[in-house]
């Protein structure tokens, strides 16, 4: 294992107490896991693997198999942008690079700041909004890259930070 860091391992306790004998019960580990801390850290990972009796190069396999599972932590606000085709179809490209232009992140990164992340996902469901992106469950729909910049400089403002 890596550097320690200040991972609060009691706050999984009581997931591992409930399924550590289950078999078949990682990835809802894993998954209230990251609902815990926001992605898997590390140390939760080997912490998992002894308690569980999983070797952690499984626990790894599942974690990085699955797209739903975060190795590294999220900025304060998740920027889902959808990459479906109907929003591909109507600029989906140009959010994305309205969104690089502004924070200076690509797909996968968080803003130095940790204040924002940028992922691309394959569908949010609202096609008939296209271009639709969603910042922490909130949909923001029918997207110009002006607009687009426009909600990230609210929110960054609203945080007191950037030059909005």
């Amino acid at each position: 294992m890596a550097e320690k860091t200040t991972v609060d391992l009691g706050l999984i306790a009581p997931v591992l107490e409930e399924y550590k004998d289950t078999p078949g019960s990682l990835i809802a580990i894993l998954q209230q896991t990251q609902a815990t801390y926001g992605y898997l850290p590390e140390e939760a990972i080997y912490h998992i693997a002894e308690v569980t009796g999983t070797a952690p190069a499984t626990i790894y396999g599942v974690a990085t198999f699955y797209a739903q599972f975060r190795l590294e932590p999220v900025g304060k606000h998740l920027i889902m942008l959808c990459q479906g085709t109907a929003c591909h179809v109507n600029g989906a490209e140009l959010i994305s690079a309205a969104i690089t232009d502004e924070l200076g992140i690509e797909d996968g990164e968080t803003t130095e700041d940790g204040l924002f992340s940028m992922e691309h996902v394959a569908c949010l469901g609202c096609c008939s909004l296209s271009p639709v992106m969603m910042i922490n469950g909130k949909t923001y729909s029918t997207l110009t890259p002006d607009k687009c910049r426009k909600v990230l400089r609210e929110i960054a403002k609203e945080e007191g930070g950037a030059d909005a």
